[in-house]
């Protein structure tokens, strides 16, 4: 929603709807950089061709009086509560979901705080279930989702985590599990792959390498050129994995199985390896 400041009939306008679809409210945001009411930045941001900074705003006004005031929770004309949570820094006005302002983030998150710790390499709030437990990336925040290629760190929509340690949007991760499993920027699997090597483990099990074959090595073996590489005949098919070692592939699933998450985040597509005759 936007208005004018200097608008005539914005307070009818303005009282059809508290707040907008973005946020609860009883006022408007009076835009320092273009003298607008606006319900929040968003609203703005999305009829504008610049954008609000929220840490700027200094005034707004009441939905119900119309009074034009400083920035506070509760008009000083009448009494009207303009948001049941009030951020002095963000100047953030919304129904009461337990936020909370985080210093080193530098803006307001959806809580109870004590279900969130920030991790100043990543620079991210984080759940406490994941503290000591999630791969670092410093400053991960800031950076933009790589599938939607929008801000992660003041979205709106939940981040989730990926065990590389990179962000998605939950939405855009939601989306992508459609297509795929895999980390868009690092290629690593997207999911817990426990039960999926459980059964790699069990399928190599039941078809050894013969005793004469266990420890053949290949100088100069390219990924790139996988499938095409001539190996003597153990079968058609045979359950290999390889690992770059001193500069030899090893036909070894006990040494990749070591490495496998670090070392080779596509091994799955590579678990069958035709070989020729």
């Amino acid at each position: 929603m936007a208005f004018s400041a200097l608008e005539d009939g914005a307070r009818g306008q303005a009282q059809r709807r508290r707040g907008c679809e973005h946020y609860d409210r009883g006022c408007l945001l009076k835009a320092p950089c273009c003298d607008k009411l606006y319900t929040c930045r968003l609203c703005h941001d999305n009829n504008e061709d610049h954008q609000l900074d929220r840490f700027k705003v200094k005034e707004v006004q009441c939905i119900n009086c119309e009074r034009i005031q400083r920035a506070q929770q509760t008009c000083e004309e009448c009494s009207t509560l303009f948001g049941e949570y009030y951020c002095s820094v963000c100047h953030l006005f919304d129904k009461d979901k337990k936020q909370y302002h985080c210093e080193h983030c530098g803006i307001c998150r959806i809580g109870p705080k004590e279900d969130f710790f920030h991790c100043l390499k990543c620079n991210l709030c984080l759940a406490v279930n994941l503290q000591g437990k999630h791969k670092c990336i410093e400053n991960v925040s800031r950076q933009n989702c790589p599938i939607c290629l929008e801000d992660i760190h003041t979205s709106r929509i939940a981040a989730q985590v990926l065990p590389c340690g990179h962000l998605l949007h939950r939405t855009c991760y939601e989306d992508m599990l459609k297509e795929g499993y895999r980390c868009p920027l690092c290629m690593r699997s997207a999911l817990d792959m426990s039960r999926s090597w459980r059964q790699r483990d069990d399928e190599v099990a039941q078809t050894p390498m013969p005793s004469e074959y266990q420890n053949m090595t290949v100088d100069g073996l390219h990924l790139g050129s996988l499938t095409k590489t001539t190996i003597k005949e153990v079968s058609r098919w045979t359950l290999v994995h390889v690992l770059c070692e001193d500069g030899h592939y090893q036909l070894l699933w006990s040494l990749l199985r070591k490495n496998r998450e670090e070392s080779w985040p596509s091994c799955l597509d590579l678990v069958f390896m035709e070989t020729n005759v």
